[in-house]
């Protein structure tokens, strides 16, 4: 348009007729764009080049049309006149003959492309809304407790999906919610039907799908209700649709997306095959886990018994034995010390008292020497009466522990006429007398026979 203003504006600029016709194709390409537009088809042409040349008319008007090759390979049918199509297209200009004319970027049949053009815009907007989006999708439960169906009672999906769930897991509960899968009826009544599933809450998971058909045929669930339905579902739902190759708005709004109805159910069903298989590898590891548990105990058995004999009684009892012939000798050795220590000044006393032998001296020396050994004896009978009761008591402890108190329970303690205690059938041999102490008497007895096993 800037070009033909400036046109007008200039009285004195003369445009030559090529000049003019590619300004118009440039003003028309650019303002208008791509555009979408239906028609018959009409004229048809497919010369040798490969490009295809047609009008495209309706009731009041048509238009001339190109596709080139390069994007006519991509049309899936074959156009013949009369043909109905939806094509996307530049508005441009012949410029030798000055012919206003369409490029055809894209062609598909009428009914289906309208179809496609619903079909990405629904997407578009959904998506655009976050209904599609990944972070809202939960994922599916490992071991459901029952399963739900929604589809048609009567179709060949719910034999397959019934077929593959009965393989996998049979004795998972299913739930049908029956529903019309194709037709003016069928966004109303699977929309309801996900609705109860959801209300009753019996399931776990939904499969909601039907099997293949045309793009009209699958149509219900490109519906913008069951999109949402599906989608606001409080029960995980799996979409399973047609074949493979079909995708529908509901594939994008579920949990999951299925390629078939078969598969759905392959899907959701836990195979009882691998859960067995799961269930021995949990025995397995329960049993190495009890068996460590119980090696462990042992090993806490074997440690406390160690303990227990490290800690014997009779160990104990003999190292106090010890301990108290210990202290009898040191209070021995005591005894003798302190009588040598008297003795030795009673002699030192005798001596000074010879040395003063002076009658005068004589009587008080005598009594001194009275006095003195009063004292000495009187300091060694303290002595002894400490020592006594010193011994009294270690005495009454050692009886405590004292073997004499095991010999009456029935134990015995044997001797030789010397007196050595036997603790060993290697000290004796047979014919040998010996003595055995009891808890009241003794027995001379003679060895018949030694055993030293």
């Amino acid at each position: 348009m800037n070009q033909l203003n400036q046109s007008s504006q200039n009285k004195q600029q003369i445009f030559t007729v090529t000049r003019l016709n590619s300004a118009v194709r440039m003003i028309l390409e650019q303002d208008l764009g791509l555009v979408w537009l239906t028609g018959e088809l009409s004229n048809l042409a497919m010369p040798s080049s490969g490009h295809w040349y047609f009008s495209l008319k309706d009731m009041s008007a048509q238009v001339r049309c190109a596709m080139f090759k390069g994007n006519n390979r991509r049309v899936p049918f074959r156009p013949q006149d009369g043909m109905q199509v939806l094509v996307q297209a530049r508005v441009s200009l012949y410029e030798p003959r000055g012919d206003y004319q369409l490029i055809i970027e894209s062609m598909q049949p009428a009914g289906d492309g309208m179809l496609a053009l619903r079909f990405e815009e629904l997407k578009r907007r959904l998506g655009a809304e976050g209904l599609f989006d990944e972070g809202r999708k939960r994922p599916l439960p490992r071991e459901p407790r029952a399963v739900g169906l929604v589809t048609s009672a009567t179709g060949a999906a719910l034999y397959d999906m019934l077929t593959v769930l009965g393989r996998r897991a049979p004795d998972l509960p299913v739930f049908i919610y029956p529903t019309q899968v194709q037709g003016s009826a069928a966004t109303a009544q699977i929309v309801a039907a996900i609705a109860l599933a959801n209300r009753r809450a019996e399931v776990d998971v939904l499969i909601v799908g039907r099997g293949g058909g045309s793009l009209e045929d699958l149509w219900c669930f490109n519906e913008e209700a069951v999109a949402r339905a599906i989608a606001h579902s409080t029960i995980p739902v799996v979409s399973a649709v047609g074949h493979e190759v079909d995708v529908t708005i509901s594939d994008f709004a579920a949990d999951l997306r299925a390629p078939t109805p078969s598969a759905a159910a392959e899907l959701v069903a836990p195979d009882s095959s691998a859960r067995a298989q799961r269930l021995v590898h949990l025995h397995q590891r329960l049993t190495q886990a009890m068996t460590r548990h119980q090696t462990a105990a042992r090993h806490g058995f074997v440690l406390l018994q160690k303990r227990l004999e490290h800690q014997d009684p009779k160990r104990r009892l003999e190292q106090q034995s010890q301990r108290l012939d210990e202290l009898d000798r040191r209070l021995q050795q005591l005894l003798a010390s302190r009588l040598h220590l008297g003795e030795r000044r009673l002699a030192s006393l005798e001596l000074r008292l010879q040395a003063q032998s002076p009658e005068k001296h004589l009587a008080a020396g005598k009594r001194r020497h009275q006095l003195a050994e009063e004292r000495l004896h009187a300091l060694i009978a303290r002595r002894r009466d400490l020592a006594s009761h010193r011994l009294a008591m270690l005495s009454a402890r050692l009886d405590g522990v004292s073997p004499l108190a095991t010999l009456g329970r029935g134990y015995a303690i044997v001797r030789t006429p010397s007196g050595e205690v036997i603790s060993r059938a290697g000290q004796v041999s047979a014919g040998q007398p010996l003595v055995t102490t009891l808890a009241e008497g003794h027995l001379r007895v003679r060895v018949e026979e030694v055993d030293n096993g």
